[in-house]
């Protein structure tokens, strides 16, 4: 017997592909991916994201606002009198506004109290609605549908860097205001709502946790957005049915007659994040904006999702 036969291998009864030897079965299977994709896709979408110029834009304009606002409390305050001049604080905004004087650090949550009902949530609605959609209007997102990433990965991907970019906007109105609370307003040891004085450090990780909490109330309406996105292959459609969407709840929930259906418009706990500044802390509705805001992604997601892995993806 000759070496070639006696190394032959034993026929098993699978077709082996002519180039290679490999069994078909085996060579008709599609590429394993890796592990690391989903993070290197992440990572890959959130600096896209964050390197265009409406993005960097739009987190201008968020950290602009802090500043203006800590002007105009400046420019008011300057002959000694409080902010409003007086007016009882009528038309004066959120109740943080009188006491930046006293301490800068409620510049951030006079800041965030004024952005979370317009300006963010518009901000992010602009992001999450142009996140799929934005993709089918350039022509980019069937080039993206390409193994090994696919279609669940890749909508995961948009997710997290959705989520991310309302903590990264969250954050940029925060700083903006701390330095600028910094600059012209004294800083010092903070009376919280409930009348009792902590230290600035402590001062410092609520505001860290109010942050936090202003990120996570706008996990619900980004899911949503990112939803719409699946619905359409124009990015500006879809960014402004999601701003009109934000507008719409915020009408709904201050008419009285609709109190039925407030709880569960995704603005209505919004600025609960108050009580985290009370001691003992109000609990109540922090974990009902939570558990709401979760409610909407849960089912905003898995709408999504139905939607995204059932697309005809013609674009």
């Amino acid at each position: 017997m000759s070496r070639a036969e006696e190394t032959e291998a034993p026929d098993t009864g699978v077709p082996e592909t002519a180039d290679t030897g490999v069994p078909a079965e085996k060579a008709a299977r599609p590429p394993r991916a890796n592990p690391l994709w989903a993070l290197a896709l992440f990572r890959s979408e959130l600096t896209i994201t964050l390197r265009r110029w409406r993005t960097l834009a739009l987190l201008g304009v968020l950290a602009l606002i802090p500043i203006l606002i800590g002007i105009a409390v400046r420019i008011e305050t300057s002959d000694g009198g409080g902010f409003g001049g007086g007016r009882g604080g009528e038309g004066s905004g959120p109740a943080f506004f009188p006491q930046i004087t006293n301490n800068g650090i409620f510049l951030v949550f006079a800041s965030l109290a004024a952005t979370l009902p317009v300006f963010l949530p518009m901000v992010i609605g602009v992001i999450a609605g142009d996140a799929i959609a934005g993709e089918a209007g350039s022509g980019t997102l069937r080039y993206l549908l390409v193994a090994p990433a696919g279609r669940t990965r890749l909508l995961l991907a948009k997710f997290t860097t959705t989520m991310a970019f309302c903590l990264i906007a969250t954050l940029v109105v925060a700083l903006s205001s701390l330095v600028t609370g910094a600059l012209l307003f004294p800083l010092g040891d903070v009376t919280l709502i409930s009348g009792i004085t902590v230290s600035f450090e402590e001062a410092l990780l609520r505001a860290l946790g109010v942050a936090a909490l202003v990120a996570l109330s706008l996990v619900g309406i980004a899911t949503v957005g990112l939803f719409i996105s699946t619905l359409t292959n124009s990015g500006i459609a879809a960014m402004a049915t999601t701003v009109g969407l934000v507008i719409t709840a915020q009408i709904l929930d201050t008419i009285p007659q609709l109190h039925a259906i407030h709880p569960y418009l995704f603005p209505h706990f919004w600025l609960s994040f108050a009580d985290l500044l009370r001691e003992p802390v109000y609990w109540d509705e922090l974990v009902k904006n939570l558990g709401l805001q979760g409610l909407y992604v849960a089912v905003f997601g898995s709408a999504a999702w139905a939607r995204f892995t059932a697309k005809d993806i013609t674009a």
